[in-house]
């Protein structure tokens, strides 16, 4: 395989990856309207969705549910959503100073 050809199959990758995440968004946006319109405090289905939120927060849409699903859980655990705020820094946020997810 040639360096183009690499390239290439990054480029296709890299897309990929960009429409998977669009999809999410998607798909998870009513999810997190909901949760978040009914107060709810299911907590099972808070973390179930915050966890399948992480995979997509490269996103902006995506972090932005994200975060204001954490909003709304401090409120029922902060302790839990501590944990996730330091696993979405732990899994995007980089020490590299101009690097971005």
């Amino acid at each position: 395989m040639s360096d183009t050809d690499d390239m290439q199959a990054i480029r296709q990758l890299a897309e990929s990856m960009r429409e998977l995440q669009r999809q999410a968004a998607q798909q998870y946006q009513p999810v997190v309207d909901d949760i978040l319109r009914i107060r709810s405090r299911d907590m099972e289905h808070i973390e179930h969705t915050l966890d399948r939120l992480l995979d997509f927060c490269g996103d902006a849409a995506v972090l932005q549910m994200y975060k204001k699903l954490c909003r709304h859980y401090w409120d029922i655990d902060p302790a839990a959503t501590a944990d996730y705020v330091n696993a979405y820094r732990e899994y995007w946020d980089s020490d590299e100073p101009g690097v971005q997810p």
